[in-house]
């Protein structure tokens, strides 16, 4: 299976594999740590059940993807003292303390609180609870600062010193390191990416549950919700991408050569390429379908800017072009997709018509897995565009790695796809089948023995009912876009 792979490419296959899998999770747990956040709020300042039953339904999600975040996260740490010792060994005065402070602050703090907001809301007050629930997502953000951090100084290194055994050596400012040339835009740029990939997956799960009952009060809330977010952030999205890839021309220069196609200098205006088939063996890009001028003024905003292409960078010093090529398109495309489906959106709502439009609704369904691929094709971008260096001009990737037996490194690697696939998918499948159960109205019922008896989103029990039975409120209300306001098949505006 692995037959004519050596030690080097087998260890960067696994590490791209184990990868791969985590960044799914934590892509998914930052936005809906967010997401639950925002519910619990809304329940606590409206008093609808309907927004604590979503936070109930939600929660269970969460829980699974967060801890097979947190056991995938684990896997992949041990990497760096296996296959990567040399590299851990150079750069670890560096990344070492980065690496543990996201521990003692973010991951101390998400692992605090959350067994609160996962059990203890009919153990604790409301505020406790709903504090308990910010700081997890405030964990999640904190965790994302952190591992960002590290990543964005291998692509663009600062505020250090080379000692005399060729360790890199912190200078005299820390904050050189953190907040390194290209750390404020990955930043913005990934979470951002977090909240639409949790946006599109819960969008797709109301759109299902909107085909299968379209007066569902639940999966009209979330759908109208998840739709809110793709039309209004991914607009941003693309706004924050354009920066970081300005920011990647200025830095690494050699990457968005490889990420447009441009194997040769323009010096009267580059076209943007937007599709074609890479050739490193003849230096071009075979039957492509370009704009003329476009990549300059997107990238200079002027369409006469000359743009230096790949022949201006060494050849052993240029990262494999097919790769980043593609990987920038499947994140582009996807990107501007869920542009169109926000908009879609929007002219759905002004019809009239957002919960009563099967086409729309299918179009998120299949858009609901979408934003993992572009999370996936933008690392894969990332990682693969900065090589052949682990950290960007300075050190090479072939340097970096452990003294292995390929044997040993191919057996780890079919380790490790066996166990994945069947312990990760497993859990993806239990999630899927948490969320192909629709919410329903139970799901907010909350006992809690600090404000009195049994009681469904704050309201006590009136006097026609019986002593401890819950009050049960209607799927939807005038308020809500529902069909107690609004007929079947009217949508809200």
């Amino acid at each position: 299976m692995f037959d004519g792979l050596d030690a080097l490419l087998l260890a960067r296959i696994q590490f791209a594999f184990t990868v791969s899998f985590h960044f799914i999770f934590p892509a998914f747990s930052i936005g809906l740590a967010s997401y639950l956040m925002v519910l619990e709020g809304l329940w606590l300042k409206t008093g609808k059940a309907l927004y604590l039953a979503l936070f109930r339904y939600w929660l269970k999600i969460f829980a699974v993807a967060f801890a097979m975040g947190v056991v995938s996260g684990i896997v992949m740490s041990y990497q760096f003292g296996t296959n990567w010792a040399v590299f851990s060994d150079k750069a670890g005065p560096v990344i070492g303390p980065l690496m543990a402070y996201e521990v003692l602050t973010a991951f101390f703090l998400e692992a605090g609180f959350l067994g609160v907001m996962l059990f203890g809301m009919e153990k604790v007050g409301r505020r406790i609870h709903f504090a308990a629930t910010c700081m997890v997502a405030l964990g999640t953000f904190i965790s994302a600062f952190w591992i960002l951090s590290v990543n964005s100084w291998m692509q663009t290194p600062t505020g250090f010193l080379i000692g005399e055994n060729g360790q890199f050596l912190p200078g005299p400012s820390w904050w050189a390191i953190v907040f390194n040339p290209s750390f404020p835009y990955r930043l913005a740029h990934t979470v951002i990416a977090a909240y639409l990939t949790t946006a599109l997956a819960v969008g797709g799960v109301g759109a299902w549950h909107l085909l299968r009952d379209r007066t569902n009060a639940h999966a009209r809330k979330m759908f109208s919700m998840a739709m809110w977010m793709a039309a209004l952030v991914a607009p941003v999205q693309i706004f924050a991408g354009d920066a970081h890839g300005l920011n990647t021309l200025e830095h690494q220069p050699a990457k968005v050569m490889a990420m447009e196609g441009h194997y040769e200098s323009h010096p009267n205006g580059a076209p943007l390429i937007l599709f074609g088939i890479p050739d490193s063996t003849e230096g071009r890009v075979r039957c492509a379908l370009q704009i003329p001028k476009l990549s300059s003024l997107i990238l200079k905003h002027d369409p006469d800017a000359p743009l230096a292409g790949l022949d201006t960078i060494p050849e052993e010093d240029r990262p494999p072009v097919g790769v980043v090529f593609w990987s920038f398109r499947v994140m582009v495309g996807i990107g501007f997709a869920m542009l169109g489906l926000g908009l879609w959106s929007l002219f759905a709502r002004w019809r009239g018509r957002l919960y009563d439009w099967p086409l729309l609704h299918r179009a998120a369904i299949v858009m609901g897995p979408s934003g993992f691929v572009a999370v996936i094709a933008g690392w894969i971008t990332t990682e693969v565009g900065r090589q052949p260096f682990t950290i960007y001009g300075l050190l090479r990737t072939s340097q970096s790695a452990s003294p292995l037996d390929a044997p040993a490194v191919a057996a780890s690697l079919l380790a490790f796809v066996v166990i994945y696939f069947a312990v990760f998918g497993m859990g993806v499948w239990y999630i899927l089948h948490l969320m192909h159960k629709p919410p329903h109205p139970h799901e907010g019922d909350v006992k809690d023995d600090m404000d009195g008896p049994i009681r469904t989103a704050g309201i006590t029990p009136g006097p026609t009912q019986n002593p401890g039975q819950a009050e049960r409120l209607p799927d939807s209300d005038p308020t809500d876009g529902g069909p107690t306001a609004r007929g079947v098949g009217k949508g809200d505006r």
